[in-house]
């Protein structure tokens, strides 16, 4: 023992590599190990008579995920994870530089409580309220019908993509789930760029004359621009890969998390399913590797 001690010492590499054999040894037999089977398994094929998985090559599953139906399902995804990431980014940077700037000790951790306080609830029984909120029985009906604002509520539900019967069975309320769901994850890395953001910079460009308009453009949102596309890969990829709301809320159009879980589960379909995962993967692959140029990784 004591000579294994000292050739740890005498070797710290050798050392942070015991330390770090176990969790490696996890992360490349569990994670990167069941993925690299997965994508195998998108180049797979199905026969039709027996249901069946064919093992031997095939690019059968990449022709039918870019079907004009299937195809459909993907842009429908990235829209709406577009959608969320823009919409999450314009209410939380406010937010998050009042915390910031603005708010002393006391207001902040409240702030920080108010945003963190939805997650320490159950995923599922916050998009259940809200389908309860959103339906047309629900809380927002009721608001509109007392400020005397149903007809822009029906106009809003009349809307030919994003309207539907009730708020709970739209693109629209979906969107608005998604944004409360994943607001928090753009609050935080926002805050933490701002927070790096040094005062005498602010005060610097007053001295020479900078309008406040004008100091936030060419100073602080440069700066904050990293914590913002840090913030954005967790809206966009949670958006991309959620199957609950998508089921929950709206007019059960599929996105690529519930198509995945169709074509897996009920349909048996594992090479089509291994297909659609491999979108999302490309996506954030790219993604990651923009956020990284942007630095990102440093506002994280």
């Amino acid at each position: 023992m004591r000579r294994a001690v000292n050739f740890l010492y005498a070797h710290p590499n050798a050392a942070l590599l015991l330390l770090l054999l176990l969790p490696m040894a996890w992360l490349v037999i569990f994670y990167l190990g069941s993925l690299s089977a997965m994508v195998v398994q998108s180049f797979y094929s199905l026969d039709d008579f027996s249901g069946r998985v064919i093992p031997e090559f095939s690019v059968f599953s990449y022709q039918e995920l870019f079907s004009p139906a299937n195809f459909d399902v993907v842009l429908r995804t990235l829209s709406m994870a577009a959608a969320v990431t823009l919409a999450s980014a314009v209410i939380a940077f406010p937010l998050a530089y009042f915390m910031a700037r603005y708010a002393s000790a006391r207001i902040k951790g409240l702030l920080f409580l108010g945003v963190m306080l939805p997650l320490w609830s159950s995923y599922l029984v916050r998009v259940y309220a809200w389908k309860l909120i959103l339906a047309n029985e629900g809380m927002i009906s009721w608001g509109a019908e007392q400020l005397g604002l149903t007809g822009v509520l029906n106009w809003i539900l009349s809307l030919p993509v994003i309207g539907g019967p009730s708020l709970s069975f739209s693109y629209f309320g979906m969107f608005i789930v998604f944004v409360y769901i994943w607001l928090p994850y753009m609050v935080l890395p926002i805050n933490a760029a701002l927070e790096r953001v040094p005062k005498s910079l602010t005060e610097a460009s007053a001295d020479l004359g900078g309008r406040p308009r004008y100091t936030f453009r060419k100073v602080v949102l440069p700066l904050a621009f990293p914590g913002i596309v840090a913030g954005s890969i967790f809206t966009f990829s949670l958006t991309l890969g959620d199957y609950i709301i998508p089921s929950i809320i709206g007019d059960s159009a599929r996105f690529i998390g519930s198509a995945v879980l169709l074509y897996q589960g009920t349909a048996g379909n594992l090479p089509l399913a291994a297909a659609f995962t491999v979108v999302p993967i490309v996506i954030m692959g790219a993604y990651l590797l923009l956020a990284r140029r942007l630095g990102a990784f440093d506002a994280l």
